[in-house]
């Protein structure tokens, strides 16, 4: 397994991009998607794990590397994404429109957010928001950091009623899958803003518990929620992040070995 791509609907239409969510599975230097549509099922059984190489569009680059998901070689961080205005590249090259946003994840974390104002919908679903209201449009990435860095530090909107970060860690998001967004909370956040437009978002997993944290690719696919993965195997609900999965070698076949369930497994 080389990637995974989850930015679109989970209920089987394509976003603007075109793009269905899907695990990326490589075979022979090809890469395939493995759609991740609600009600289909995976059945692969997973085995060594090491470097996932590289991907130029279907066209897989191996790697026999130890590390995983990347090694040092393969491994890459978006400068970008470190960015606070002071552009860290030798030349800025950021001149598209962005937009900055704030989102919610059940029952009450909120984020603020850049992005190229274009794949604002894209990028929220890759994040499995399940709120979130545009706030501001700026000519260029700079500006937008800028932004960013001030609401997230409360220097733009003095006396903020709930705390605002920059990045929400998968395990929160897990903790907040079967939970709905603090309505009071969300509201109170967005009567400080003048929002240009606002997103409430669907992904159709109706859970009533946690799931079950595990790696695993075997399962009728309950939904995809950013890059959490929902299956069902042996009547026990698990969440899987999908970057877990990345790098291993699979088999075409369910998995054998005995998986952690909930309670109501036995029920």
């Amino acid at each position: 397994m080389v990637g995974y791509d989850t930015g679109a609907p989970p209920d089987g239409t394509a976003d603007a991009e075109g793009r269905h969510p899907a695990l990326l599975v490589a075979t022979d230097g090809t890469v395939q998607r493995v759609a991740l549509t609600s009600g289909s099922t995976l059945a692969y059984a997973l085995g060594t794990r090491q470097c996932a190489g590289a991907v130029d569009g279907t066209t897989h680059y191996a790697c026999e590397n130890d590390g995983a998901p990347y090694c040092d070689q393969h491994a890459s961080t978006w400068v970008c994404a470190r960015c606070t205005g002071t552009c860290l590249k030798d030349e800025m090259d950021c001149y598209e429109e962005h937009a900055v946003y704030l989102a919610a994840f059940a029952p009450a974390t909120f984020k603020v957010g850049v992005t190229r104002s274009w794949r604002l919908d894209t990028r929220l679903r890759e994040q499995g928001a399940d709120r979130a209201a545009h706030v501001h449009t700026v000519s260029n990435g700079r500006i937008a950091r800028e932004l960013e860095a001030e609401i997230a530090s409360g220097e733009e909107v003095s006396g903020l009623a709930v705390d605002l970060t920059d990045r929400v860690r998968v395990p929160r998001k897990v903790n907040g899958l079967h939970r709905s967004v603090d309505d009071t909370a969300w509201e109170r956040l967005l009567d400080e803003f003048d929002a240009l437009d606002r997103f409430d978002f669907d992904y159709g997993l109706d859970l009533d518990a946690r799931p079950v944290v595990e790696t695993l690719a075997s399962g009728e696919v309950v939904g995809v929620k950013g890059r959490v993965l929902l299956l069902t195997n042996a009547g026990t609900t698990y969440a899987v992040d999908l970057r877990d999965l990345v790098g291993y070698h699979v088999r075409a076949e369910t998995a054998d070995r005995d998986l952690q369930s909930n309670l109501g497994a036995f029920t």
